[in-house]
Formats: structure tokens, sequence, C-alpha cells
């Protein structure tokens, strides 16, 4: 379900900006409204829905218009067409109570600049957005309390923002907007005066907190790896106008145009693609099968492992070959044979943290559901297969 509906939605700088809407959608391009008509094209006729819970991140390279597209979600800028639909209401047609209500209810930003007060402690910053709004001071208090353990920073309410580190000041001015409980979080290149090891925990703890909280997070970067690390779905910018929307894997495997095949080129995959992209379909048996039948198995299918489950598909343990033929010969049965603590992993996991997992393992690699269902399989040659870009796109989205 859409929270957010932005159509056809476009914003342009200088003079006569009707003409310059008129002219945009006869065709005209950015460069010929600059040259001919002295009007800047900050937001190209963008189209977007935006899902409720969902990290949707826009990301593009400087100039490439996404905070001016970003400030419009709340009228920080006011666009010059176009409509902005939140739950179905258009912000254009909100007067200033309206308006004012839903940036403190609905929709909270969060600055790359922290934007904090630095003469108020860190609790007094949190508690800004409610005081505001004159909530009483017990409960605007306790709210703030909240906010701060839920961000990692409980017990550093007393302190000034001065005495924080860049990071911990960036927490703080996610707990203020998190203070309010929006429905909707913007957050304006909220890491990337961050440095990186820092930035890596903040995007750890912003995927940690949207698992517990379910908010919609609007993140604006333009670092891909972030991007692709933390986005539910992308949509990458160019000159104000949307090139492509789409998954992270829809966006590295099916560029919509150059633009974008450039733009991703020198992605690190193993940095994005996971265990459910490489698995493949795991060949089994149960226990209540003996060792003569788990042979033939693997002649059949010409492979030297099977992996144990049981009737609901939990996975038990796997059999090699060798083991099988030897419990043949002496009568032993599947269960004398059983590997019980071979490597098994989540279908979450990056491909690049498997490889130390497949190369000591003497094993195939399980893949399993919380539950401990077994999901699929994974051969080092798979990994390496990924890392080249050896996969095919039909096959992730049936994995995942």
């Amino acid at each position: 379900m859409a929270i957010l509906e932005i159509k056809d939605v476009i914003k342009l700088f200088g003079p006569n900006q009707e003409q310059g809407v008129a002219l945009l959608k006869q065709g005209y391009t950015k460069q010929q409204l600059a040259k001919e008509k002295q009007i800047t094209v900050g937001v190209n006729r963008v189209n977007l829905d935006i899902q409720q819970g969902e990290i949707f991140v826009i990301m593009g390279l400087s100039g490439s218009g996404k905070s001016t597209l970003v400030r419009m979600f709340n009228r920080l800028i006011e666009p010059t067409s176009g409509q902005i639909l939140v739950h179905g209401k258009d912000l254009m047609k909100m007067n200033k109570e309206q308006l004012r209500h839903v940036r403190r209810k609905t929709i909270s930003m969060v600055f790359q600049k922290f934007a904090l007060f630095p003469h108020r402690s860190v609790i007094e910053n949190v508690e800004y957005g409610l005081e505001i709004q004159k909530v009483d001071k017990k409960t605007r208090r306790e709210k703030a309390l909240q906010s701060l353990e839920l961000v990692g920073l409980k017990g550093w309410g007393d302190k000034k923002p001065d005495e924080l580190s860049g990071g911990m000041q960036q927490r703080v001015g996610l707990a203020r907007a998190l203070a309010n409980d929006p429905e909707v979080l913007l957050m304006d290149e909220a890491f990337s005066a961050l440095d990186p090891l820092i930035r890596r925990d903040m995007q750890d703890e912003l995927l940690e907190l949207q698992l517990r909280m379910k908010k919609t997070i609007i993140f604006i970067t333009h670092d891909l790896d972030e991007a692709l690390r933390i986005g539910d779905r992308i949509a990458l910018m160019r000159e104000g106008s949307v090139v492509q929307v789409g998954t992270p894997e829809e966006i590295l495997m099916q560029p919509a145009n150059r633009f974008v095949e450039r733009f991703v080129e020198d992605v690190d995959l193993s940095k994005v693609l996971t265990a459910s992209h490489v698995m493949r379909r795991p060949e089994t048996i149960t226990l209540d099968r003996g060792p003569r039948t788990a042979l033939q198995l693997m002649r059949e299918r010409g492979i030297s492992n099977l992996f144990v489950i049981d009737r609901s598909k939990h996975l038990l343990g796997v059999i090699t070959a060798e083991d099988a033929s030897n419990a043949y010969k002496h009568n032993h049965s599947l269960q004398d044979i059983l590997i019980t603590d071979g490597p098994k992993v989540t279908p979450e996991r990056l491909i690049g943290e498997l490889f130390e997992i497949t190369s000591s393992a003497k094993v195939p690699l399980a893949v399993v559901d919380s539950d401990n269902r077994l999901l699929g399989v994974i051969v080092r040659g798979a990994l390496l297969g990924a890392l080249a870009g050896d996969i095919d796109f039909k096959e992730v989205t049936d994995h995942a």
C-alpha cells in the first residue's frame, strides 16, 4: 500500500515557470530551457509510489535533483506543478495548519548536518519537536528517553552535543525525529558527514531500527554502496529525472539504460548479492531410506552428497557418498553416518561472507530459514560465477 504518491512533479527555478512546465511537457530538454528561457529544471516530471514500511532510497550524483525532490515531500520546497499525495490527500491543497500537522505527525526529517542546538542538552534537543507542539513536560521527557534508548544513547541525555562524536550527534538527530513517532522519516544524506566505519555502524543501526519500528524511510544518498546495502527499492536520478526504479538486484542485473550500466559497473557484487541469489535446489533424502537408496540417488544425479530432512523439510544433516558406501557394506543406517554439524546460513547472508565458510567445509553449504527448513544448497563454483556476473536474473527473482 502506497503511503506517498508522487505524480508528475516538476520543480523549476527562474522566470515564466508556467511556460516552462508547458514546454517540458512538449519535450523541451533541461538544456534547452536553460539556454532559451533562463529556466533551471530542478525536478522533471517525477512519478513514484512509496510503499508503507519500506526503505526507499533516492540516489544520484550531485545536482541530480534528489534533495530538491525530497524537500517537496513535506513542502519545504514548493513544487511548480504536480501532485504529492500522503495517504491519498494532496499536500498541495493543504492549508498552513494541515501542513503543519503533516510535518509534526506524519513526516519527520533527519538532516546531514544534525542541526542540534549547542546550548541545549541531548535530551532537550530530542524533546524540541514535542516542546513546540506544547506536549506536557512529563510526556515529552518520557518519549525523548524512549527515543534515546532506541538509538543506543541511553544515559547520554545530560550531555551537550559538543561532548558527542559525529556518529552520536547523528543518533541524537534521529532520536529527535523518532520522538514525534512519525510514519515517514526523510533522511537527507544523513550519514555522509560521518567517517566510513561510523557510517557503516549507522547503516546497521538503521536496519536494526527498521526491523523493530517498521517506519517508512526515504533515504537520500549519492553513495551507491550505501543505497544497495539499505534500500528495499532504489530510484536513480539524473538531471532532475528518475531514470530507473527497482530493487537493488534489478538495478544491478537489469539496468534500464547505458547510464545506469555505467553507474553500477564497479559495484562489488559480494556486498550486494545474498545466499538466496546463488543457492540451488537441494537434493534430499529422509532418514527412513537406506544407504543403498542414497547411493543410487547420488549416482543418478551425479552428486556426492545428500541432505537429510524430515517430513516437514527440517534439516537433520548431510551424508557423503563415501560414508554411504561404507554404511551399505557394513549394514549401517543413514543415522549412523549423518553429519549434523555441517555449515548452514540464512538466505540473507551476503555472498562475500560465504567464501571462508565454503573453503573450509567438507560438505556443501546449506541455506535454511529461521525454522531450520532447508531452502537450498551453495557450492563454491556458484559463488565464483556470481562474482563474475554469471547469474541468471530470473533465477534470482525465483529464489528471492
